[in-house]
């Protein structure tokens, strides 16, 4: 594939959907009070009452005027480190650091230090072309050595901090397995070709131009990094690439950033703005009281009842919107205990008697719309996804013929929250929910508030071992553009087994598998990994070299019988299949020389094939697991289907590709009402006048960033 068809595809990327209106600060209320905006991609976007964020006009990069300063609330951050998820905004998307490629204020991603790239014809290798008048702080040019620096200081086995989801990592060739020590650094798909080209293969087809913005795809200048080791991202140190460069920063504090005089970007584009300063302090819980106080130039809204305040006072006129590519939800709670409600009917009942508009208005006020599908408006699936709508006279009747008249006979409804620190209007939406559904149904609901970690858990990491018969009060959002975040989160749950429709069994599989370091029935079958001499012998490993040929055979024998299109994901061309892998294991004991080296080859060989990962987590690519899950979706083949689409439209290389197979199974999950839309959100935000370039955050991590898109008049 030719760079020109690849790069036309992929720019037509979540990024895309949505347009900003090309307005300053003081126009832009009266000027667009109704219209659409008419993005490149073809989709219509209303702008509503406020308009979206003010943007600079400027075709080219404008001087930098001295003595400007623009201050804005963000999350408080504890470090600068790029491989860290803390530095996201402001490091990670081009303020700071910048990559490959990067956001523009359209939030389309566009090349930055990269020129170009090509695509080989299995789609997996990547070669990247870099500009060469790229300098960092300290005018040093930016190579492809700096990227490949990077990304191998973050897979060093020896480093245990970097968090290889963060970056284009997650999908080159080998890296996990670099990282866990069990290939050689010359199997990463990562090569310097010379000093201003990089390949980059991966394990599959995937769409790498979204994950390139991110803060662990960033550059290191290698003779910064290695002469201030584990330091060179504190302030004093700090040596990098984008627009601008640190002046100070206090963990948890206050950072303040100045334009970095050695910075050249790419022409024909806007790369920053004229603020020579930018200062970012720590979020706080007033905010639109700190921006009345002057303490802040731009601030988010909150909260509805701020939001509905700054409408009814002159500060309406410094009022902006912009979309926010996320959806809440209820998500199935998937308990471990039989209940009514795992009759799909009943559910459907629930997911008609919903009625979403008393939801957004009373307790949004204006911050989101309803909605019963994962996308927002003009979202790429949104005219293909099709929910369950709302019908309170076809709720009843679902729950009469199903048994349960009036709500008769059903158990009470948890619906599960986070604590408002972390979820300010879960309390008001469960409480909106349980008085419609009483109301509608007669179903009688309890709220249970969660800690953030236990609210994580219930959203993310599969099924809990205390959960009832239930909603998790979830939010779906998009972690950045890629044809991968289609869905809105509305797929998640497919990633862990023993959820949706897998039997009770499965669900209590999961369960009993997750919650000790090591599973007890698998110690008693295999031996204990914790005891030094295990493994030692070979007679030690029988059990485990039986259960691991039995296993390998099964799996063969499975991905054999699998539909074609979906064999490359069950088998990756590259990858060592499983008995090789076995086999490397195997050749580890084999020649270690010493007892401590057999034992660890033991509990690498424990691990491969028992449930348990090192540290008590779930391993679900274990052979035990992989054969369990494997042989009941051979009889529920719903759940093998889904699990398919699932792997297809993330490793799809462009939406149009990915859109159809993300609804088709969006669609599914909705049918069967284990996952219930109730609104996308909008951001809100205040900007003093004379302030233009301000962007808010659309995906995951929201608040404020391409902050050096930030202009002063």
């Amino acid at each position: 594939m030719n760079k020109k068809t690849t790069f036309s595809a992929i720019v037509l990327s979540l990024a895309l959907i949505f347009t900003s209106a090309c307005t300053d600060s003081n126009s832009s209320n009266s000027n667009n009070k109704s219209g659409v905006d008419k993005g490149d991609n073809g989709t219509k976007t209303v702008i509503t009452e406020e308009t979206q964020s003010p943007k600079n006009k400027n075709s080219s990069d404008p001087e930098i005027k001295a003595g400007s300063s623009v201050t804005v609330f963000n999350p408080k951050m504890p470090t600068l480190d790029p491989t860290q998820w803390q530095g996201q905004i402001l490091v990670g998307q081009g303020t700071l650091l910048e990559g490959l490629y990067g956001y523009n204020q359209d939030h389309e991603i566009v090349p930055k230090i990269a020129t170009g790239y090509t695509v080989s014809e299995d789609k997996n290798t990547w070669t990247f072309t870099l500009r060469k008048d790229a300098k960092w702080s300290n005018g040093d040019p930016v190579t492809a050595h700096d990227f490949y620096y990077s990304y191998m200081y973050q897979l060093d086995p020896a480093n245990t901090t970097g968090q290889l989801w963060l970056s284009v990592l997650n999908f080159v060739k080998n890296s996990y397995a670099y990282h866990a020590g069990s290939v050689s650094k010359e199997e990463v798909g990562l090569k310097v070709i010379d000093d201003y080209t990089l390949e980059i293969t991966t394990t599959l087809p995937h769409a790498l131009l979204g994950s390139l913005v991110l803060s662990g795809s960033m550059p290191m200048n290698q003779k910064n990094a290695e002469a201030h080791p584990g330091k060179w991202f504190e302030p004093e140190n700090f040596v990098g690439n984008g627009p601008y460069m640190v002046k100070s920063f206090t963990p948890n504090g206050e950072l303040v950033m100045v334009s970095n005089p050695n910075y050249v970007g790419p022409v024909d584009q806007l790369n920053h703005g004229n603020v020579e300063t930018i200062h970012v302090l720590p979020a706080t819980t007033v905010p639109v009281q700190d921006y009345m106080s002057k303490q802040t130039d731009v601030v988010l809204v909150q909260t509805a009842s701020d939001l509905q305040y700054v409408k009814t006072t002159d500060l309406k006129n410094q009022l902006y919107s912009a979309p926010n590519y996320s959806i809440r939800y209820m998500a199935w709670s998937n308990p471990k205990t039989e209940s009514p409600y795992d009759k799909k009917e009943v559910r459907q009942a629930i997911a008609k008697a919903v009625q979403r508009s008393p939801i957004v208005d009373s307790v949004l006020n204006g911050l989101g719309g309803a909605t019963n599908i994962f996308a927002t408006p003009g979202w790429p699936t949104a005219e293909m996804e099709k929910g369950i709508e709302e019908d309170i006279e076809g709720a009843k009747k679902l729950l009469k013929d199903a048994g349960y008249e009036g709500g008769k006979g059903l158990p009470t409804l948890t619906l599960y929250i986070g604590v408002k620190q972390v979820d300010a209007q879960g309390e008001q939406i469960a409480l909106a929910l349980g008085q419609i559904l009483q109301q509608n149904l007669g179903i009688k609901t309890e709220i249970s508030q969660l800690n953030e970690t236990q609210f994580n858990a219930y959203q993310y990491s599969g099924p809990q071992a205390d959960a009832k018969p239930g909603f998790v009060l979830a939010s779906g959002a998009t972690n950045w553009s890629e044809p991968g975040t289609l869905d809105m989160g509305a797929t998640q749950q497919l990633y862990s087994i023993g959820t949706l429709d897998a039997p009770l069994e499965a669900t209590q599989k999961f369960v009993d598998w997750s919650k000790d370091v090591y599973y007890k029935p698998a110690i008693e079958q295999y031996g204990n990994p914790e005891d030094a001499k295990a493994g030692v012998a070979w007679s030690d490993w029988a059990a485990l070299e039986k259960s691991a040929q039995e296993n390998i055979e099964f799996l063969e024998k499975w991905i054999s019988e699998q539909p074609e299109e979906w064999k490359p994901y069950l088998k990756q061309d590259g990858v060592p299949t499983t008995a090789e892998q076995w086999q490397q294991i195997v050749d580890v004991w084999k020649n270690a020389k010493t007892d401590d080296e057999k034992h660890g080859a033991f509990v690498t060989a424990w691990n491969f094939v028992a449930p348990n990962a090192p540290g008590g987590k779930l391993n679900q690519n274990a052979l035990d697991v992989q054969v369990y899950f494997n042989k009941y979706t051979s009889e529920i083949t719903k759940i093998r289907d889904q699990r398919m689409w699932q792997a297809q439209f993330v490793n799809a290389l462009t939406v149009e590709e990915a859109a159809p197979i993300t609804a088709k199974l969006v669609n599914s999950l909705l049918e069967d009402a284990y996952d219930i839309p109730l609104f996308y959100q909008v951001q809100y935000f205040l900007v003093k006048p004379g302030i233009t370039g301000v962007q808010s955050n659309p995906w995951a991590w929201g608040n404020f960033y391409n902050l050096h898109f930030l202009n002063v008049e």
